[in-house]
């Protein structure tokens, strides 16, 4: 028996996110994955992922194991998923890894982004991957408030109400705001993540660009624990997992550009 991992990327505009559903709830990412494997292989298996991406929420460095008995060499793994994964779902890589590994379980740190489309009009080739916000944002005052969830902090503020979570002490080794082009991304990376709180973290952010919360009131937020003084959940389309770290190497020599 293998243990494969196969590392993705995909558009999730038109996945009911990515854990399994229910059929009539919509298409999910595993689900794909799971019937094309099984289309290839006749074999029945389940994916483990690094992550479960919520409705309309993207990735361009998902990680996933499964437990195989097929033969196919990891190098042809990619080709044959892609020549029949619908075209907004794609496997880059494969390769075996020990028994133990264990694609959530074994997840160092992770980096999500979440872009704004900082435009009086909304970019049209932007519409699906970010959130527009027509009111100029202060990227400084962003900055400021994003200093402020750096570290290891409970973060039951910025959680979804009525989380289950056993524990929500998280920590974020790098909260970062950058401008270009007239697009504003917020980078989070850390050990951990509550459901919600990166796009929490950014209606947040955003409030406080918008001057409507003072970047200075973050660390009595995060100290109240309580949902209702943090922003408001932006929107799942500008959110993107994009990588996941296994070996433990540090953040700022795989992404330089974050380092202050």
């Amino acid at each position: 028996m293998r243990n494969i991992l196969l590392r993705l990327a995909y558009d999730g505009t038109n996945y009911h996110g990515f854990q399994r559903q229910p059929e009539e709830h919509g298409l999910t990412v595993q689900g794909e994955l799971e019937k094309v494997w099984k289309k290839l292989f006749a074999e029945e298996v389940k994916v483990i992922t690094a992550g479960r991406t919520d409705t309309g929420v993207h990735a361009a460095g998902q990680v996933v194991n499964l437990s195989s008995e097929a033969r196919i060499p990891e190098d042809k793994i990619p080709k044959a998923m892609n020549s029949i994964l619908p075209c907004d779902i794609r496997v880059l890589e494969a390769r075996d890894v020990p028994a133990e590994f264990n694609a959530r379980k074994s997840a160092k740190w992770k980096r999500y982004d979440y872009r704004i489309d900082n435009g009086k009009i909304p970019n049209v080739f932007r519409r699906l991957y970010s959130c527009h916000e027509p009111i100029p944002l202060d990227t400084k005052a962003m900055q400021m408030a994003a200093s402020f969830l750096e570290g290891t902090h409970n973060f039951r503020a910025f959680a979804a109400a009525g989380s289950s979570a056993k524990s929500f002490v998280r920590t974020l080794y790098h909260c970062k705001v950058s401008r270009m082009d007239g697009q504003i991304m917020i980078t989070c990376i850390g050990n951990g993540f509550l459901y919600n709180m990166v796009r929490i973290i950014a209606g947040t952010l955003m409030d406080a660009g918008k001057g409507r919360i003072d970047p200075n009131a973050i660390p009595m937020i995060l100290e109240s624990q309580d949902r209702t003084k943090a922003g408001a959940t932006a929107l799942a389309k500008g959110l993107t997992l994009t990588f996941v770290e296994y070996d433990g190497t540090d953040p700022i020599t795989i992404f330089p550009e974050i380092e202050p």
